[in-house]
């Protein structure tokens, strides 16, 4: 289940063509990867997300992953943690806000690779999204920054006490920027890959990454397999600066999807460049990019499954349109899961796992 390369029978020309038999990227139950943890229920990436996520039965958890001033890694959506932590409202850290250039927009704040490990251990996790998820920020201030050290551990005890295997899919934030300020990702992951006994083929982890060039690297170092994070718009920040310029876009092309599978084991593509959507905001008929994928041997884990009315297509929303919360109300994303689970996809990321679960598992 865990292999870099899948073998996958010929002559796929369509989404749900071929038959499990046929398929053999296809027989294993899809994944519910939980991004960030249950992070429809709890501020994301808290031992508290995490631990919710995989008693609501998702396979894998998700860490974004950014470095310390001193090289740890930590579970952060982005190294700049004034949305995710309280140190803005630390006197003690007010100083260290400042603007910086990150893949090539300027941004402002707190960033992780200005304070020690020591220093962010000291801080408290937030809601990131209080306007769409208040339930959330009720837990705000209850849990310290989680290193990816913690969150490994912590997939390992519960696969013990549940007897069940819980992965790690961690994503490497930002690599080019971090090894622009001498912080590469490389080493620091490689080492906890190994003390956790993750860097073997079938090892239950994937890597993922927005940009190629790290993944290639990676490759080269690694046994764990990868996975290619793809966007429907914008290219990796690796490319942007050279002959290659290659779009996301551009990536899935021609034979764009073969020389993915040349260092990566799949692709983490955006949902919409599987099920597009009209100017209108409603849901159009599916691409065959699974079907295509699925050709060359590539895993395919669309991103992000989520249950507010702000994320789901307009068809699927639910509620008045004209009342003040409507795009924090729940709408219909069982169904748009349940919609790429046909479309045979291998894993999907969801804030909610119990319902990605549900999906599924119907």
């Amino acid at each position: 289940m865990w292999t870099r390369r899948a073998t996958i029978a010929s002559g796929l020309a369509a989404v749900g063509c071929a038959s499990v038999a046929e398929s053999p990227v296809r027989i294993a139950r899809p994944l519910v990867i939980a991004h960030r943890g249950a992070s429809g229920y709890r501020p994301e990436h808290t031992r508290a997300a995490y631990r919710l996520a995989i008693a609501q039965g998702a396979d894998f958890i998700e860490p974004d992953l950014v470095v310390s001033k001193d090289g740890v890694l930590f579970a952060r959506h982005e190294n700049e943690i004034s949305e995710t932590t309280d140190i803005a409202a630390r006197p003690e850290f007010a100083a260290r806000r400042t603007t910086k250039e990150i893949d090539a927009k300027p941004v402002s704040g707190w960033f992780t690779e200005d304070l020690t490990a020591a220093e962010l251990k000291t801080l408290r996790c937030r809601e990131r999204l209080p306007q769409l998820r208040p339930g959330n920020a009720a837990f705000d201030g209850q849990e310290a920054i989680p290193t990816f050290d913690e969150v490994c551990a912590l997939a390992a005890a519960e696969s013990k006490r549940l007897g069940r295997t819980i992965g790690v899919y961690p994503e490497t934030k930002h690599p080019s920027y971090f090894a622009s300020i001498g912080l590469s990702f490389d080493q620091p992951l490689l080492g906890a890959l190994r003390r956790h006994d993750l860097d073997r083929a079938d090892a239950p982890v994937f890597v993922q990454s927005f940009e190629t060039g790290n993944l290639k690297r990676l490759a080269r170092l690694t046994r764990a397999p990868l996975i290619q994070l793809l966007a429907e718009d914008g290219m990796p920040f690796d490319h942007l600066h050279t002959s290659m310029g290659l779009t996301y876009a551009a990536m899935v092309r021609g034979d764009g999807l073969r020389l993915i599978a040349t260092y990566a084991a799949g692709i983490g593509p955006q949902k919409t460049m599987i099920v597009p959507r009209d100017g209108a905001g409603r849901a159009m008929p599916a691409t065959d990019l699974v079907a295509r994928a699925h050709d060359v041997g590539l895993k395919v884990h669309p991103w992000t499954f989520r249950n507010e009315n702000y994320f789901l297509p307009a068809d699927l929303r639910r509620g008045d349109a004209t009342a003040p919360d409507f795009q924090r109300l729940p709408g219909d994303g069982l169904a748009e899961l349940k919609q790429f689970f046909a479309l045979g996809v291998d894993g999907v990321f969801a804030d909610f796992p119990d319902m990605a679960v549900a999906a599924r598992d119907r």
